[in-house]
């Protein structure tokens, strides 16, 4: 059974760093595509950065410079290690599994990913 547990949450002010982490199991990490997404109150969930299983980086425009995603195939662990953080970054973000083929348009669709974990939540403050 896949699981992906995410940690590393928190309030912050605006400028401020926090890097999530997103333990997972229950199948062969390093050959699939991982990702982060959130969620803010009233808004669809988006797509923030994706890391395939070549190492190869994708992330949204909004976070581009700002925010590193990394993954380490030995502890089965993905990161995100967030910047320069913003008020409009506070949501609820959430690690995601693709324990399949994701075709590189869909790296930050929600609809590539089979597997969720509950979220961690992300407060930004100005």
């Amino acid at each position: 059974q896949v699981q992906v547990v995410e940690s590393g949450g928190g309030s912050v002010q605006a400028g401020g760093s926090l890097r999530l982490s997103c333990a997972a199991s229950g199948y062969t990490f390093r050959s699939y595509c991982m990702g982060w997404f959130r969620q803010a109150p009233g808004k669809e969930r988006e797509g923030v950065a994706s890391i395939g299983s070549d190492g190869s980086t994708t992330y949204a425009d909004s976070v581009k410079g700002r925010f590193t995603i990394s993954r380490n195939n030995v502890k089965n662990i993905q990161y995100l290690q967030m910047n320069s953080l913003k008020p409009e970054d506070t949501a609820m973000y959430y690690c995601a599994a693709a324990t399949g083929i994701v075709s590189w348009w869909a790296f930050l669709l929600p609809s590539a990913y089979n597997s969720w974990g509950r979220g961690t939540q992300v407060t930004v403050s100005s």
